[in-house]
């Protein structure tokens, strides 16, 4: 696997070259400053390339751009309302700015609003560690008695509300304040800062929007921009819902094995593939990671691997950001089925037989609490995920080519 780092410019709290530090050989960016919709420049993509490529004091990077994550999906394409047939084009003219500068694995999202929604973002764990958390009870909360939408409390059942209410009765102006921050906060450093108010208004917007319909925009948008990908030697991969079920009456389209089988039949393309994330799948007890990595295998094009912690058996429920070796999802399962998956593309002579992965969210440990961080993106967190994966990588590859070496030689 390339082993990568999520750097979100120049105001990410980890510099360029303790990347290199950590051992991670490429990086994950976005141009989180321009507006959804707009086009991204060369000039743009070339700047960033240059700070990647640039250690603070100024000497030369080891690293480079390898994954654009995100180039964002407008909320008017989602909708097909608005600008969308503009902002269409202006995403094919990024793919093109793109491949011009070498970089072809671009991953995107097509959830509504939030690109993921936590409760907590700094949830103390027993041994002092902190790591973001949804809490059902808390989210219940907030959606009946804080954001008052309309019919909130039919989508939960009775014994959430019940204490969804006795919570609200506790919470302090300054708990209800902290709650409406972190749910609304969505992703550090993007370019989409969301008041409370337009954080409604856009709710709003959304009340026609069924699942069904959110799906066949989903195609329309592949249709459309797949295939300059394609033409350029591109691999788009869709990031799944985080968490993986409905929150706010809004739709959830990409939560599930089957979600991603009609993706891919629905819009037949190589250019067609699949962000897995173990997180966010992670919380569907249904979804079988190293399952889903064996079926749909040949469509995947970018790995977060992070793991998390379902706290009881009902769905939807409370779950929090777990070690990267612990938590719900058997990561060493997932991580044989991704390295299976990259000899069989090696035999078959794919180009892509590399796949890039980054060690996602972590805890924050140790000097994180020293130094500003993003909610989830902790320096020592992440840099403890990436090695503990990195040992799981070095000893499967070691079993593997073990089993090679020891077929050979019984076949001789």
């Amino acid at each position: 696997m390339k082993q990568t780092w999520r750097w979100f410019g120049p105001k990410d709290c980890t510099l360029i070259e303790e990347i290199e530090q950590a051992g991670a050989t490429g990086v994950v960016s976005g141009l989180h400053h321009v507006p959804n919709g707009e086009v991204w420049t060369r000039a743009e993509i070339e700047k960033r390339q240059a700070e990647i490529a640039t250690r603070s004091d100024g000497t030369p990077s080891s690293l480079k751009w390898d994954v654009v994550e995100s180039l964002p999906v407008s909320e008017d394409i989602k909708k097909q309302d608005g600008a969308w047939r503009a902002h269409l084009e202006a995403y094919k003219t990024s793919l093109e700015n793109l491949a011009e500068a070498g970089i072809k694995t671009v991953c995107y999202n097509f959830m509504p609003i939030l690109d993921w929604t936590r409760t907590d973002l700094a949830w103390r764990l027993d041994n002092t560690a902190t790591c973001m958390r949804f809490d059902l009870i808390d989210f219940a909360a907030f959606d009946i008695f804080i954001l008052n939408r309309a019919d909130a409390a039919s989508d939960f059942p009775a014994e959430v509300v019940e204490a969804a209410t006795a919570r609200h009765a506790t919470m302090l102006d300054a708990d209800k304040q902290a709650l409406m921050a972190n749910i609304v906060m969505g992703l550090p450093g993007a370019n989409q800062e969301l008041t409370f108010n337009d954080f409604k208004a856009l709710l709003g917007s959304y009340s026609d929007i069924t699942s069904e319909r959110l799906k066949s925009n989903q195609y329309t948008f592949l249709r459309e921009v797949l295939p300059t990908a394609e033409r350029l030697g591109m691999r788009l991969c869709c990031h799944p819902d985080d968490p993986p079920f409905s929150l706010l009456g809004l739709p959830r389209v990409m939560s599930t094995e089957q979600d991603y089988a009609e993706l891919i039949a629905a819009v037949d393309s190589p250019a067609n593939g699949i962000t897995l994330c173990s997180g966010s799948l992670g919380v569907h007890p249904q979804n079988d990671l190293a399952g889903m990595m064996r079926r749909l295998g040949p469509h995947v094009h970018f790995l977060h691997l992070r793991n998390v912690q379902r706290e009881s058996d009902m769905f939807p429920g409370s779950f929090y950001e777990a070690e990267h070796l612990g938590g719900s999802t058997d990561m060493v399962a997932l991580i044989a089925a991704v390295l299976s998956e990259e000899k069989r593309r090696r035999a078959e002579g794919r180009e892509d037989w590399n796949i890039p992965m980054r060690p996602d969210h972590g805890h924050e440990m140790v000097d994180d609490f020293k130094r500003p961080q993003q909610p989830g993106y902790p320096v020592t967190g992440r840099l403890r995920g990436l090695a503990e994966l990195r040992g799981v990588i070095a000893a499967l590859s070691s079993d593997f080519a073990n089993l090679s070496t020891d077929a050979r030689d019984n076949n001789a």
